[in-house]
């Protein structure tokens, strides 16, 4: 999957389009458009420009319609002379094997959607031996259904069936049809190997989650780039690896914490995401484990991002997806150093201002009653984390009460 692969050396250009439908206003979609801006940079691109359209739906031929196609063709041409000419247009939904071949005729410049950019994303991102075999399965399953585009040069070559050349065809024929069919099976077989060593190293891990002894397990779970990792490292006092970049963890770590000596395994796991590939969930199924098999969740929300409802309600649907909708949960709002509210006064004309907001405001907001053990700390600046590990304990001794016996609960404590 070389092809989806930005390089890091040099930033290239990038240009965004999304779209603006009655499922989906014009706010939800710089929402979206802002998210995918970051998925870019993080990826390595440069963004210079958006384009948006107000449609039914999305063309099932270029994604967009005709004239706003146009548009965005005579924009990259405009920019060929420029320091930063545009070598990419990226799209904020999965893009079809047809729209991808319509639109890279016009448009003539490296084209990516949303899904593409996150396996992009996951591939530079993944160390261990099963994470990168699970992009490469889910890169695999979404080239697959994408390889005609690959190999429309070979149009030309295609002699048909009976003579006539290659008008009226149906496909490719010829050296393409048998290059297509080469590749499908290559990756079909790759596909299949793939599967074989992830349920490898699932029964692998299966097995060492099952050796664990009798420790509660609790998972850090939440959206991408919340400070999951930082909290990890701060609880647990490793040294996970943490940026203010999206999926900055792909490999989920487990490490044993203790809490006024009683020990549990706190797992931190990859960060969720909106619109995220169905081939990653499926692809990333052994590393969701840790959030299936979890006794109990820790949900950590950046308080600082102006759409973090959103991002909570992406979690939610994403837990119960997992069949993880019963399992005991906390919510944590982190970054609260970065938090500003904006005061309401019906009497002041003045222009507002964000403004910082107290830990005891904060615990009289809403959203302190959003779930029955919900805190506001700050893991960068360690703020309120004595009461998070309180908090934490007492879930954590009432779980280990409930799961195993008393006497083998003081047992685990003494050991």
């Amino acid at each position: 999957m070389k092809e989806f692969i930005i390089s890091e050396a040099k930033a290239e250009t990038a240009v965004l389009v999304g779209l603006i439908t009655p499922n989906q206003d014009e706010a939800k979609t710089k929402e979206y458009l802002d998210e995918l801006e970051f998925l870019a940079d993080t990826a390595g691109a440069h963004t210079v420009r958006r384009f948006t359209q107000r449609v039914g739906g999305p063309s099932s031929v270029t994604y967009v319609g005709s004239g706003k196609l146009q548009e965005i063709r005579e924009y990259i041409k405009q920019c060929e002379d420029a320091e930063e000419p545009v070598g990419m247009v990226i799209f904020d939904d999965e893009l079809t094997a047809k729209q991808l071949r319509n639109i890279e005729k016009e448009l003539q410049v490296k084209i990516l959607d949303r899904t593409s950019l996150i396996l992009d994303i996951f591939a530079m991102r993944a160390q261990t031996a099963e994470a990168k075999a699970q992009v490469e399965l889910a890169q695999h399953r979404y080239m697959l259904p994408r390889l005609q585009r690959l190999w429309t040069h070979l149009e030309r070559q295609g002699g048909g069936s009976g003579g006539g050349g290659g008008k009226g065809t149906v496909g490719l024929r010829g050296p393409g049809e048998t290059q297509l069919e080469m590749d499908r099976r290559i990756i079909l077989h790759r596909i299949t190997l793939l599967k074989q060593r992830l349920a490898e190293i699932d029964q692998q891990k299966t097995t060492q989650r099952k050796s664990r002894g009798r420790l509660i397990r609790v998972a850090l779970v939440g959206y991408t780039n919340v400070g999951k990792s930082t909290l990890m490292n701060l609880l647990s006092k490793s040294n996970v690896f943490a940026e203010n970049k999206l999926f900055a963890t792909l490999d989920t770590t487990v490490r044993k914490v203790t809490i006024e000596n009683l020990p549990f395994l706190l797992a931190d796991t990859v960060g969720f995401i909106r619109k995220l590939p169905s081939d990653l969930v499926e692809s990333f199924k052994s590393t969701l484990d840790e959030v299936r098999e979890a006794d109990m969740l820790v949900h950590v929300v950046d308080i600082s991002h102006p759409d973090f409802e959103e991002q909570i309600r992406v979690v939610e649907q994403t837990l119960a997806e997992l069949g993880c909708q019963e399992t005991p949960s906390m919510v944590v709002f982190n970054k609260i150093d970065a938090y500003r509210w904006t005061p309401q006064d019906e009497d002041d004309l003045t222009a507002p201002t964000k403004e910082n907001i107290s830990l005891d405001d904060l615990k009289q907001t809403w959203m302190a009653r959003m779930n029955g053990d919900c805190l506001f700390i700050s893991a960068r600046e360690r703020q309120n984390i004595d009461e998070l590990r309180t908090t934490l304990y007492s879930m954590v001794r009432k779980l280990h009460v409930q799961k195993y016996p008393y006497n083998d609960f003081l047992y685990t404590i003494e050991d």
